[in-house]
Formats: structure tokens, C-alpha cells, sequence
């Protein structure tokens, strides 16, 4: 009989493969594998009958052959997603199926049926919570003379289906929030009585920056001397759009009353040094002292006091830790309120908070455009002055040091407007940076020395004046650029003594470098308010639409937004992905936030960026923390391998197939 079936398989695949006019069809059927994760699913009737319900399932199975294995030797042939009945008597029986796959590859799998009348005994349930995310439980369970079971994984829940789940199998549910819940395992045989077993577990978060309070463990923050803490309701969603906050009630005998959030892992301070959190106080010009200490170690510890404006409404705190010893551990966050005095408890003495996390404390950083030491720019020069010439610095002192550069002679008759230009080998990213330094030396204290930028066809300018402070010495002239319109700007001009004609004087210039004095926090790169991206789809999905945005609350209230709808019974690994027009700059930035609405807490988020051919690539996963609101995921893509990405590639609820669920996303940044 199988050599029937697989003859019968191999004629339809022949004339499958001849009906096929391009080669990626018949590439795709010989991609194809055997079909994998086979199993039966078994429904014993619980009246003494002895009816099994049997359906088989499998990945990439196209139909199914079912032996009974009661000593018939009767089998069935099934289609995806049917089932068949048989009656057994009471005892152990070992049923075979075998899966054929579109292109013929087989995958059998033997599974123990037990039936009996009598009622189970001894249950035992495994829950554990899984290891990848915090929000998915795991459970098993064993019982003697159990056929099957049903899993509920919240009996508060009413309106819940239970869950049938096999001997030896695993099933698993992904929780929307943190919280204690109840799971109910019910154990079947084919009798009518059942054993029943009830486990509650508990789903938290890790604890770590940033702090949103949405989706938080609230026994990880912890009063003392006094203080109380609670994570409640927003209650002035006027200044803080957010959901859920941190309340904070100082209320005596303590004047040193305050509050610890205990984090998972010591804070990074490698680079981001500042913390940044939502504060609202019941008065002005009150004072709250930060301090962070060592996990078991309290005389480890660094504190800073800042000055609150307060007036019953929401405000942005920064605290700067730039002088923090890196060398120690700190997980610890402490809070004081008006250190030094007793709170009653009152309306006076309540505070909230919101939104802590970790951001650049006024560092700045270059980019070199060019220092003249490695292979030389051409120059074009203009008004009748003479060629720019890269020499051995004549002035190896004070701010310049370096070994070559480079040499203008504003010619004598030349044109008050002469100078000098140069291309770069691609647009220098000015929208992270800001400002552009040059280190000149002029012989003439006074001196206008103007910088003027270009893009290719010089249809876009913009050009700032400086003058020389110094003569005969090297000093630094720092152009804001931070309002040039935006362009691809790859040519530098710099002309000096603007606006005097040539008299044979010589100037120097070198080191001509993107400066951000803030740290290049943060870049938009797509939001989907201009003109919309190319998408593509893949793995069955529908076509992914900009929309107007459906929940314009919270993390973003912004006028458009991507929906992607995961189409049922899409692939687990469906997407989708567009491109940009400059490649990212992963050299400024280390990560890469984007807004994403879920309907489920604990769907992973893949993010994946690629080189225009895809031989490049590198992925991070998170999981969403919310269910029906807006968030923001920061993906860390400090470790990718260097190259020029310009694909953006994003799957949402990865490793699981679609089921119409509507995904949201949008403003996607470069960040740090």
C-alpha cells in the first residue's frame, strides 16, 4: 500500500514539477524536507466506550496514514487537519501514522495510546516558566492510567478553552502581564471520573533601564524609613501620557524615608552616563538625591541631589554620573524625597515617577572627514589662486601636531572670493553631528575664514563665516551646521580672508572633522509620515500598508504608523522589509529603537539589517513587554559586522505561524 501511495505521490509531483515554467518553482520542491514534528493528538470519550478520536498533525505535511495498531492492521488515510474514530478495548496500544510531503518525503512516528476506564491517579504537573521569555509558561504532566489531559493556564478566566495536551507532550501560553496566576491540569482516561490538580505561578520581568513601570515586578521596589511604594494608575496623564507609574508617599518617622528599585543586572556606565527619569512633585523647588549602590555592598555607593520644579506636574530629571567609578558594580536605584525632612504622608508629601533610563551626559563625538595624512583629496581651486598643496607642517605646536597639511597662498590679485574645494567619497552624516571643526593657522589675527558645504551639483548650500582669533599658531573654529537644510553633502569649500583680494599671504587648515557635542543621541531615519517605503512581503503575509495610526496614545501619538497583518496560516518566519537610501551609520550610533504595537506581551520582535545583496546580515531579538499599547524597543547593534546596511527587515511573533493578528510599527531610529 505504500508503494502505491508513493508511486500515486511521485505522479503528481511529476506533473506538479511540469506544469512549473521557472526554475524557482522547481527549486523550492527540492528544498522541500520530510516533514517534521509529527504527532498524534488522542481524545478518549470518557463514558466506558472505549471511542478514540485520532488526529495527526505535522510541519510540512501534505496527508497523513493512520495504523490503528489495536491488531486490525486497518489503516486510514487522511488529508491535513482531519481525524478518525476507532473503539478500543481497555489497555495499551502502540498507533503508527506516516506524513507525506508535497514532493514525497516521508516521516513515520509510533506514540503509546493507553486506554482505560479506570480514573487516573498520582498527577504530577511540570510548569516552568521558559527560558527564552519571561512571559511563556511550559507545562507537562504525568498521571497512571491518564489517556490525556486539558490545561487551563487561568482559572479566573471564564470564558477560557482548555488546552488538550498528549502524554509526554509540552504545551505552552504566553501571558499578557506580570502576576500570579492559577493553572488547572486535568488528567482523562476513557472512564467518566477525571483527577484534577491545581499550581499557581508567577510571571515577572527582569528588572532593567529603561523602567516604563508597564509591565514591572513591583516586588523589586521596596519602601524604607517610612516611604511606601506602589505601581498605580497614571493619575496626570496631562504631561505623561503614560499608562501605569511609581507612587512614592514619605510618611515619617524617617527623615531619610526613600525607596530602592533592585535591578537584575549592574547598570552599564561604560558610556551612557546619565539617568533620565519623569518626576512629578506637589511643590516647587523640593530636591530629590539619587543614589546608586552595590548590589552587597551598601558602603559602595554614589549619590547626586538635583532641584525639582515640581508645581504638581510632570517633568524631566536628568542626573549626571559622569564621574562614576566604572570599576564597581552598581544595581541598586535609591530615591530620596526632600532628604533631611519628615513627610506626614499627605498630598504634600506624594511624588510619582516614571520612565527611567540611561542617556549620553553631554559627551561629544568626531567623525574625521579629512587630515590630509593618507591619500590626498584633488583640489579644485577658484579665483586665480594658486594649486593647494599638502606639506609637512611648519608649525608642529599647540593644537596641531600632526605630520602633513595642507597649504593655501591666497595669491596676490587673486579674488576676494578665491579659494579651494575638495570632494568626499560619500555624504558625511551632518544631521548626527551637527558641527564641523577645522583647525586653521593664519598669519593675521581677524581673518574671515568661510566654510561653505555643497552637495554634488551645488543646488544645495549653506556656509558659515568664523575669523581667526590667533596669529602665527594652529587654533580650532568650530561651524554650527545644526540648521543646514538637509542634503547629500559631499563638498567642502573654505575660502580665507574672505572678502580681501589676494596678497600672497599663506594659511594652513587640517583635520577637518563631524563633531556632536551631545553624543549623537539619536537619528529618525523612517516614520512613515513622507513618502512611503517599497515593502516587501514574504512567507504569506499580506502586503504591509501605512495607515492612519489606530491607538495614537502613550509612546506614539504620531499621524501614521506600518500595520502588518500576519496573515492565518502564514509562515512562522514571515516578514517583511524595506530599504533605505543612505546606508545606516552603525559607526555613530550603537542601536536602533522602533515603536511596535502588539496584541500579546512576549511575541518576539526579530529586527534584521542587511547589505543591498544580503551577503552582510545581523539580527536582534526582543520581545514585545505590552499587550495593546504602544512601546519602544531598543535594539543593540553595537556587536554587527561592518558593512553598508540599507535593508530593514522586521518579523513580529517570530517562530510562530500567522493567525490575522494586526502588528504596528513605526519611527524608526539610529541611536545610542
Amino acid at each position: 500500500m505504500k508503494n502505491i501511495k508513493l508511486i500515486i505521490a511521485s505522479f503528481f509531483l511529476i506533473a506538479f514539477l511540469g506544469c512549473e515554467e521557472d526554475e524557482r518553482s522547481t527549486q523550492f520542491l527540492d528544498n522541500v524536507d520530510a516533514p517534521s514534528e509529527l504527532a498524534m493528538q488522542f481524545s478518549i470519550v470518557q463514558d466506558n466506550s472505549g471511542l478514540v478520536t485520532i488526529t495527526p498533525n505535522a510541519v510540512g505535511a501534505t496527508q497523513f496514514e493512520v495504523f490503528f495498531g489495536d491488531g486490525s492492521n486497518q489503516s486510514v488515510d487522511l488529508e491535513v487537519g482531519q481525524s478518525v474514530d476507532n473503539v478500543y478495548a481497555e489497555g495499551t496500544y502502540t498507533v503508527s501514522v506516516t506524513a507525506t510531503s508535497i514532493n514525497g518525503l516521508m516521516t513515520q512516528a509510533d506514540q503509546q495510546l493507553m486506554v482505560s476506564f479506570r480514573t487516573p491517579e498520582n498527577l504530577a504537573i511540570t510548569a516552568d516558566i521558559d527560558a527564552s521569555n519571561v512571559f511563556k509558561l511550559n507545562v507537562s504532566a504525568t498521571a497512571d492510567y491518564a489517556a490525556s489531559f486539558l490545561v487551563y493556564f487561568d482559572t479566573s478566566d471564564p470564558d477560557e478553552l482548555p488546552t488538550p495536551m498528549a502524554l509526554g507532550e509540552t504545551v505552552s501560553n504566553i501571558y499578557p502581564l506580570v502576576g500570579d496566576y492559577t493553572i488547572k491540569v486535568e488528567a482523562l482516561s476513557g472512564g467518566i471520573e477525571t483527577l484534577e490538580g491545581l499550581q499557581t505561578i508567577t510571571v515577572s520581568a527582569p528588572t532593567e533601564l529603561p523602567i516604563d513601570f508597564e509591565a514591572f515586578d513591583s516586588t523589586t521596589f521596596v519602601g524604607f524609613g517610612g516611604a511606601s511604594g506602589a505601581i498605580i494608575a497614571n493619575p496626570d496623564t496631562g504631561g505623561n501620557p503614560s499608562a501605569t507609574v511609581a507612587r512614592i508617599v514619605k510618611d515619617g518617622p524617617q527623615v531619610w524615608a526613600g525607596n530602592v528599585i533592585e535591578v537584575s543586572e549592574p547598570i552599564d556606565f561604560s558610556v551612557q552616563k546619565l539617568i533620565t527619569l519623569n518626576v512629578w512633585s506637589p511643590r516647587p523647588s523640593g530636591t530629590m538625591l539619587m543614589k546608586l549602590e552595590n548590589i552587597s555592598d551598601a558602603g559602595i555607593f554614589i549619590e547626586k541631589t538635583v532641584t525639582l520644579s515640581g508645581n504638581s506636574a510632570w517633568e524631566e530629571v536628568s542626573v549626571d554620573f559622569s564621574d562614576i567609578d566604572t570599576t564597581q558594580e552598581f544595581q541598586k536605584i535609591v530615591l530620596f524625597f526632600d532628604f533631611g525632612t519628615v513627610g506626614d504622608g499627605s498630598a504634600d508629601w506624594t511624588f510619582y515617577i516614571d520612565d527611567i533610563t540611561q542617556a549620553f551626559a553631554g559627551v561629544t563625538t568626531t567623525e574625521m572627514l579629512q587630515d590630509f595624512e593618507g591619500a590626498q583629496p584633488t583640489f579644485t581651486t577658484f579665483g586665480n589662486i594658486a594649486d593647494i598643496e599638502v606639506i609637512a607642517n611648519p608649525d608642529q605646536t599647540g593644537v596641531n601636531t600632526t605630520n602633513t597639511v595642507a597649504k593655501l597662498t591666497k595669491s596676490a590679485g587673486s579674488e576676494v572670493w578665491a579659494g579651494s574645494f575638495f570632494e568626499t567619497p560619500a555624504p558625511f552624516d551632518l544631521a548626527a553631528y551637527g558641527k564641523i571643526n577645522v583647525k586653521t593657522w593664519s598669519p593675521v589675527i581677524g581673518a574671515q575664514v568661510k566654510l561653505k558645504l555643497e552637495n554634488a551639483d551645488a543646488s544645495i548650500t549653506t556656509e558659515i563665516d568664523l575669523n581667526t582669533t590667533v596669529a602665527n599658531q594652529w587654533e580650532d573654529l568650530l561651524y554650527d551646521f545644526s540648521t543646514a537644510p538637509i542634503a547629500d553633502y559631499t563638498r567642502i569649500v573654505i575660502f580665507f580672508d574672505f572678502g580681501n583680494a589676494g596678497d600672497d599671504s599663506v594659511y594652513y587648515y587640517d583635520e577637518i572633522e563631524l563633531v556632536n557635542e551631545n553624543g549623537a543621541s539619536s537619528l529618525e531615519f523612517q516614520d512613515f509620515e513622507g513618502d512611503v517605503p517599497t515593502f516587501t512581503v514574504f512567507g504569506n503575509i499580506a502586503d504591509v500598508e501605512v495607515i492612519a495610526n489606530p491607538d495614537a496614545t502613550g509612546a506614539n501619538t504620531t499621524t501614521n504608523v506600518a500595520r502588518l497583518t500576519k496573515t492565518s496560516g502564514s509562515e512562522v518566519w514571515a516578514g517583511s522589509f524595506y530599504e533605505v537610501d543612505t546606508a545606516l551609520d552603525l559607526t555613530a550610533y550603537a542601536n536602533i529603537s522602533v515603536k511596535t504595537w502588539s496584541p500579546i506581551a512576549g511575541a518576539q520582535v526579530k529586527l534584521k539589517l542587511e547589505n543591498a545583496d544580503a551577503s552582510i546580515t545581523h539580527e536582534v531579538d526582543l520581545n514585545s513587554t505590552v499587550a495593546g499599547a504602544w512601546e519602544t524597543l531598543v535594539y543593540d547593534f553595537s556587536a554587527a559586522p561592518t558593512a553598508d546596511y540599507v535593508r530593514v527587515v522586521i518579523f513580529f511573533d517570530f517562530g510562530n505561524p500567522g493567525d490575522d493578528s494586526d502588528y504596528y510599527y513605526d519611527e524608526f531610529e539610529l541611536t545610542n
